[in-house]
């Protein structure tokens, strides 16, 4: 079984062969922190997040990169209105996208280098492209001589006579940036102090760094000159990541990643998402309004890595009954696993590979190596949860199991395992109150209500106790002779 990948460099599915067998540099475009992260960076979060987990599950050493945007007009622009500073803007932001992450199971990376923390680096990339040819001063600004480049459109597949012919309506000859350049193509990679602007000192005078250009320093400054997986939103293709490829490799004269991986958007009503459009909700609304953390993550996986997918509020709700169904499955080793003889709530659940089912770990891996097919590694999953589901309701019901205790063990051992590549989880509930729970008696009486409301045929009324009761640490287990129960 082979992972492939749609490298969008080459624009065709390739073989994933590393720099170095067994270990993978990896590079995710953050986020800019100016405000509180939206749907659409979840995604992007979600899905790089379950690459690295799948790649670690398969067997490779992943070191992942990710970094933040910490110097941008628009943190800026935000520290104006706030009065504020750029500093604590973006140190503000920056908490708050590690409390939504964590929200949603998102494990930290490696490291978070940030463009302020990468001065030096992003003015000795700068000194190096001057030096090459592939970088001219002009009045304290410095910029990247685009058509120095042969390669350049190489990621994007876009030709420069094609944007030039479709840009000269929208030139500003009256733009000082503009008059600047020696090509409208040019684009800054450092630029001149303004007033009442956080600066830096420079070879070409204070100021600050473009957006580009810190990428490529952060790459290679955590990663080397070439790394195996550049990823970011299908956004960053053009002109960020054609961009950085242009400024990395004019100065390496090595590729700066093998494989190119982009996400697809988020789209409400056909349009991306974004604050810009103003159309967006943030992950903290979002799961203040109590969508469960799980059921985002479905949603993101439901849906082909590189696609758009659409939010609305019943692609929300098919999450969150699928999120159920697998949620009831991940639960059942601690509902039933003592009853059937198991040992549970203990790090043995997780640690004995043999005891997963070969096959069902090699359907799952053998779809997944598609391309990251996330979509048709959630199908092995519903497989195995509705069969636990199809066990809990023959014990619950009927007081018997049609499969045996051992091969209910290892569906549930192959479940958990997997769903946790997909960063998927489900721990009991745990009880904080002080009450000791209820007594025998309570307990007595409420199978007597349940039974009243049976005869009744109050079928939602009977589920309702049960449930109650199940949250109670409360086992029912009906069978011919009555119902029977047992403390979890």
């Amino acid at each position: 079984m082979t992972l492939t990948l749609y490298n969008t460099l080459t624009r065709r599915q390739e073989p994933f062969e590393t720099l170095v067998a067994g270990k993978v540099k990896m590079y995710y475009c953050g986020v800019t922190v100016y405000d509180y992260c939206h749907l659409g960076h979840a995604r992007a979060c979600i899905v790089w997040d379950v690459v690295r987990r799948y790649l670690q599950f398969i067997g490779y050493e992943v070191r992942y990169i990710q970094n933040f945007t910490d110097i941008d007009d628009k943190i800026l622009n935000r520290a104006c209105l706030e009065h504020s500073s750029m500093e604590a803007v973006a140190d503000r932001f920056i908490k708050a996208y590690f409390e939504d992450m964590a929200r949603l199971l998102v494990k930290e990376a490696d490291e978070y280098p940030r463009a302020t923390h990468t001065m030096n680096g992003i003015q000795r990339l700068i000194h190096e492209l001057e030096n090459k040819g592939f970088a001219y001063p002009a009045d304290g600004d410095v910029y990247y001589p685009v058509r120095k480049f042969s390669e350049y459109g190489k990621l994007s597949g876009r030709k420069l006579e094609d944007m030039q012919a479709g840009a000269s309506d929208r030139v500003n000859v009256e733009d000082p940036e503009y008059q600047k350049k020696k090509d409208p193509f040019d684009f800054a990679l450092w630029k001149a102090a303004r007033p009442g602007e956080p600066a830096w000192e420079s070879p070409w005078g204070a100021g600050r760094p473009g957006w580009h250009i810190e990428c490529s320093a952060m790459v290679r400054d955590r990663l080397g000159d070439t790394i195996d997986i550049h990823a970011g939103g299908a956004d960053l293709i053009f002109p960020h990541h054609e961009n950085e490829i242009a400024q990395s490799e004019a100065v390496t004269e090595k590729p700066l990643a093998r494989y190119w991986l982009h996400n697809g958007m988020v789209k409400v009503d056909g349009e991306k998402m974004s604050k810009s459009l103003g159309n967006f909700i943030t992950i903290r609304e979002l799961l203040d309004r109590g969508v469960d953390p799980m059921a985002v993550r479905l949603f993101v996986l439901t849906a082909q890595y590189r696609t758009p997918i659409d939010f609305t509020d019943e692609a929300i709700a098919a999450a969150t009954n699928g999120w159920h169904t697998i949620k009831e499955g991940l639960l059942f080793g601690y509902q039933y696993g003592r009853l059937l003889g198991w040992e549970v709530g203990t790090a043995l659940l997780l640690s004995k590979p043999h005891s997963l089912i070969p096959e069902t770990v090699e359907r799952f891996q053998e779809t997944v190596n598609n391309d990251f097919n996330f979509p048709g590694g959630l199908a092995v999953l519903f497989e195995l949860a509705k069969e636990l589901r199809h066990g809990r309701n023959i014990l619950v019901h009927e007081g018997k199991i049609e499969t045996s205790p051992e091969e209910l063990h290892r569906q549930w051992q192959t479940l958990v395992t997997l769903a946790g590549v997909l960063g998927l989880e489900a721990k009991p509930e745990v009880k904080t109150s002080t009450k000791e729970g209820l007594s025998d008696a309570e307990i007595e009486a409420k199978i007597q209500q349940r039974q009243e409301a049976r005869i009744a045929k109050n079928f939602a009324e009977s589920d309702r106790i049960r449930d109650e009761l199940q949250a109670e640490g409360i086992t029912l287990i009906d069978s011919r002779d009555g119902t029977r129960w047992h403390r979890n």
